[in-house]
């Protein structure tokens, strides 16, 4: 770089409040359209984070923290009491994980992180109750408001709330976060450890927020479509009240019912319009909670959509059945890693990004590999109308220290599905994948279709393969779908049986370089093409392929490797910098619907 070049940099860096010292860790690899804009952000993300339980009142505090990092840092698994801070802390942006240069760190692994920040709670506030929220920390969180242990919480994939009401005081306040990652495959960590592929990370790396709410409040929802008794099952967790639940199609009240907190009921949907990729229609729901007096004393907003996810027969072939019709599911592996965020997208629209191509390809399913996204994610996945497949994020030593490691692993799990439970556009949930770090699958698989009956489960996509480091489980015989990964493929995927449908969860994976917009390492991929046209064709001969597995060898999923290039990967549909379609999308577009269209001709 020359002199010339760093001397922008660092005034640059003056006029967003960088240091020297953090001067190289503000100097993005390979940065997207959305980085600067990130970057100079002071409130990143400051959309509502979580859609479907909405409430008016609300503080983002997502912006600038204090943070100490480091070999230096102070032990923060579980700390009795919080650190101190001097002058010389640095400053991180939260919700990117230290180790992005978005953070404005970039150092990689840090293991214990301290974060501070001050607040003040409106005076409107006054004589509620203050919920802290945090969308994600990874792994290990102990909270401090005020200097006093407001509580803690263990897991990096879901989200969890504190009250912490009793803990503040009339002006200013201080929070400080301990949060603790030694990444060392224990925990569920997917690609995001010691045999992930990819660049580590940890700490805070989704939204932290504030929320007041009344003593009797909503503390959650659970709702599921059950279409074929055109109603909507409600659980509305509070304490004791009654509850009324409202469903409303272009601001007009269809639907209106009265029910008890704390006790299923059900809100009745005459003439239900179905949610699908095609039509991605969504109602939106009103839930109030009232006192004895009929006061009332919580109001949320939500929405729904009416739609069914089964396996039947069709022409004697066991198929997944989206409303209660053959839909030939055509998906993307989408990783959600960022250049310059690494698990979290730099901007808003940039998250809505790749659901957005997703769709402009042509394609009706991602499948979420290995990591979970802000609930932002699934909402736009609800709207703009894609399927989605779950996975639960691998655990690499299963076999080591089981009680504690098996037990993150399960309880995790189950915290992801409750976090996500409510999102129309989830169809699958998938504990395992290619036997990583895989263990009791079979008795995993029969307690996640047993948790969640209304979704299909995948219990070990690609049981065919498995890593050098671990015997394989293989295929464990029950769940939803016969699952193998082909690469390059197609040929060789799954049959279905008598109870399962076949799936091909991944396949393709083929490369194309692309000079200034590639990872600064060595890239590879499963196959290379040498041009933007000759991996478009590829691309089609491979879809033209499954298209003959679905018609005459039962195949209903095929799932592309992958929406965008991932660091050493460059087997993406875009570049990791998403500045770069490497297909020609309209080509793409038009032999995914081409393939989409034949799936419907198969009939009942």
């Amino acid at each position: 770089m020359s002199t010339t070049t760093w001397k922008y940099v660092f005034c640059y860096l003056m006029m967003i409040g960088g240091t020297m010292e953090n001067l190289v860790g503000q100097v993005a690899d390979l940065p997207t359209k959305w980085t600067k804009a990130a970057m100079e952000s002071k409130i990143p993300f400051p959309e509502y984070p979580r859609p479907q339980l909405q409430r008016a009142d609300w503080m983002c505090l997502n912006g600038k923290w204090d943070y100490i990092g480091g070999q230096q840092a102070a032990p923060a698994l579980n700390p009795s009491a919080p650190a101190g801070f001097d002058n010389k802390v640095e400053k991180i942006l939260v919700p990117y994980c230290p180790e992005s240069v978005l953070s404005g760190i970039k150092r990689r692994q840090e293991i214990n992180m301290w974060y501070r920040r001050r607040f003040e709670i409106p005076s409107a506030w006054k004589g509620k109750q203050i919920i802290l929220h945090f969308e994600a920390v990874d792994h290990d969180a102990t909270i401090f408001v005020n200097g006093q242990k407001a509580g803690s919480h263990s897991g990096g994939y879901d989200a969890f709330s504190l009250d912490i009401t009793s803990f503040l005081n009339a002006g200013t306040n201080t929070l400080v976060v301990a949060a603790h990652d030694p990444n060392d495959g224990r925990a569920p960590s997917g690609k995001n450890g010691p045999r992930g592929d990819y660049t580590f990370s940890s700490g805070i790396w989704q939204t932290v927020w504030l929320e007041p709410v009344n003593k009797n409040h909503i503390r959650s929802i659970r709702i599921l479509p059950e279409l074929a008794n055109s109603r909507l099952k409600i659980f509305v967790d509070a304490d004791g009240a009654q509850v009324l639940a409202t469903a409303s199609d272009g601001g007009r009240a269809v639907s209106q019912v009265t029910g008890e907190a704390s006790k299923t009921f059900y809100l009745p949907v005459k003439n239900p319009k179905t949610w699908s990729p095609d039509h991605p229609f969504l109602y939106d729901l009103k839930i109030s909670l009232r006192d004895g007096n009929g006061k009332v004393t919580d109001q949320v907003s939500s929405y729904f959509g009416m739609r069914d996810i089964a396996l039947g027969k069709v022409n004697s072939v066991v198929r997944p059945l989206l409303n209660d019709s053959f839909v030939m599911q055509v998906g993307l592996l989408d990783q959600g890693y960022w250049p310059d965020g690494i698990l979290t997208a730099p901007t808003e629209a940039a998250l809505k990004y790749d659901i957005e191509l997703t769709k402009r390809a042509g394609f009706n399913l991602i499948r979420k590999h290995m990591k979970t996204e802000p609930k932002r994610f699934y909402y736009w996945a609800d709207k703009l109308g894609l399927l989605l497949w779950q996975d639960m994020p691998a655990i690499w030593y299963p076999d080591e220290d089981t009680a504690n490691t098996r037990s993150a692993f399960r309880n995790e799990w189950k915290a992801i599905m409750d976090d996500h439970y409510n999102s129309p556009s989830i169809i699958a949930w998938v504990p395992f994948n290619e036997n990583w770090g895989a263990f009791d699958v079979k008795e995993i698989t029969d307690w996640t279709k047993q948790y969640d009956p209304s979704r299909l489960v995948n219990g070990n996509s690609g049981f065919n393969n498995n890593p050098d480091y671990q015997k394989a489980y293989g295929d464990p015989g029950n769940g939803d779908f016969v699952d193998t990964h082909i690469y390059i493929g197609p040929n060789g995927a799954s049959v279905p049986d008598d109870k399962r449908a076949a799936s091909l969860g991944e396949f393709g994976g083929v490369g194309l370089f692309v000079r200034g917009h590639m990872w600064p390492v060595e890239n590879n991929a499963y196959g290379m093409e040498p041009t933007k046209s000759s991996l478009t064709d590829k691309y089609k001969l491979l879809m033209d392929q499954v298209e003959q597995l679905m018609k005459y060898k039962g195949l209903s999923v095929a799932i592309y490797t992958q929406t965008t290039d991932v660091e050493h990967e460059v087997n993406g549909i875009v570049t990791y910098d998403r500045a770069f379609e490497k297909m020609e999308i309209e080509r793409i577009k038009e032999v995914n619907q081409a393939v989409i269209r034949e799936g419907t001709k198969i009939k009942r």
